[in-house]
């Protein structure tokens, strides 16, 4: 039987394969599709809170920069904001909102389709505006002005629906390059070293034991290599704790008794959607840095945990001697990247000591 972690995870149970078929996870180009406009199924888009304090906050900048060129004084200038803000906040929103409402149903248009409607939304919901600052008698537009406004809506629009797309592909390269950071980590000669002459160990006294090991060391590259596209949608947080075991699973072998893993897991949480490899690299670092260079071994925590609309992981490891290897801080940019990429400001990333142990903590959207 394999030694096993503590942990409140059933003892006897094997892992479930992510993905069965090896052949998943071959280099050979192929082609993909490219990213719609509009996905129903997009985390980040005109629904999300981030994106909303850019184009509110954005509005606004713009609005009073281009009034504090028409003002002759402060209190000029303040009083316009006061009647323009009325126009460009019912606007901004109204558009927002609307969008967002029919963003499974704009998700089924062409492409075309899907710039022009939210375009001529924007221009709608400016004339809007211009309407309402009249009605609330703050000022009268005249014909150029209300031109003038309803071309700003159509532009303002278009501007925030390229930025959309531009951060899209942006996020495709950064995605790609994560997985690479974390396969160039995943084979460092000693880790790869130690594992095979770990299972080469237990062919002849414990050829099950090393088929399991070979397998779990599968399964880490496989995850290491798999294509996930540039508009994955991440993966599951009870698949990321399954892939830290395996990787833990290997390490226990290495360093028996002097490894003490602890599972704090809320079943509520194991259904959101978290970017890829994103546990199994924390765990890596707590092992490396507090328990590798300790000769009493350390301890390793992982707890994930349900909070409302968020969830919470936090990975902790005993403090030691300083790791032989030292570190260079690239799990912690590379996850911290990843999380901005795929929740924006919604998602933050903390880490630093406290009471004798080093914790990383991760609060997101579930």
């Amino acid at each position: 039987m394999r030694t096993q972690a503590m942990s409140t995870l059933p003892s006897d149970s094997r892992p479930v394969p992510l993905q069965p078929a090896w052949e998943e996870t071959r280099l050979d180009a192929r082609p993909a599709e490219p990213p719609r406009l509009i996905d129903a199924q997009r985390r980040f888009d005109v629904c999300h809170v981030g994106l909303v304090l850019r184009a509110v906050l954005s509005m606004q900048l713009v609005l009073s920069l281009g009034l504090a060129m028409t003002s002759e004084t402060a209190t000029q200038w303040v009083w316009a904001m006061g009647g323009a803000s009325v126009a460009t906040l019912s606007g901004v929103l109204a558009w927002l909102l609307i969008v967002c409402a029919s963003k499974r149903m704009l998700a089924r248009l062409p492409e075309w389709a899907q710039w022009t409607l939210p375009i001529g939304l924007g221009a709608l919901c400016a004339h809007g505006g211009a309407q309402l600052l009249t009605a609330v008698e703050f000022g009268r537009l005249g014909t150029l002005q209300h031109a003038a406004a309803v071309m700003t809506g159509g532009l303002a629009a278009a501007v925030l629906l390229g930025w959309l797309k531009l951060r899209e592909r942006a996020q495709a390269p950064a995605d790609a390059l994560a997985r690479l950071v974390e396969l160039q980590s995943r084979i460092r000669p000693h880790f790869l070293f130690n594992t095979l002459n770990t299972a080469i160990a237990l062919v002849r006294v414990d050829p099950n034991r090393a088929e399991e090991v070979l397998e779990d060391l599968a399964e880490l590259f496989r995850v290491a290599l798999a294509d996930t596209g540039p508009t994955a949608e991440g993966v599951r947080l009870d698949q990321e704790v399954e892939l830290a075991r395996r990787y833990l699973a290997i390490e226990q072998l290495r360093f028996g008794d002097r490894l003490r893993v602890r599972w704090q897991l809320d079943p509520h949480a194991a259904e959101a959607r978290v970017p890829p490899l994103l546990l199994q690299p924390l765990v890596e670092n707590a092992v490396r840095h507090g328990v590798e260079p300790n000769d009493g071994g350390g301890d390793v925590d992982i707890v994930t945990r349900a909070r409302g609309s968020e969830i919470e992981i936090r990975v902790s490891n005993t403090v030691g001697l300083p790791s032989r290897g030292g570190g260079h801080g690239l799990a912690l940019r590379n996850v911290r990247q990843r999380l901005r990429l795929m929740h924006d400001v919604a998602a933050r990333l903390e880490a630093g000591p406290g009471e004798g142990r080093f914790v990383v903590r991760i609060v997101m959207p579930r």
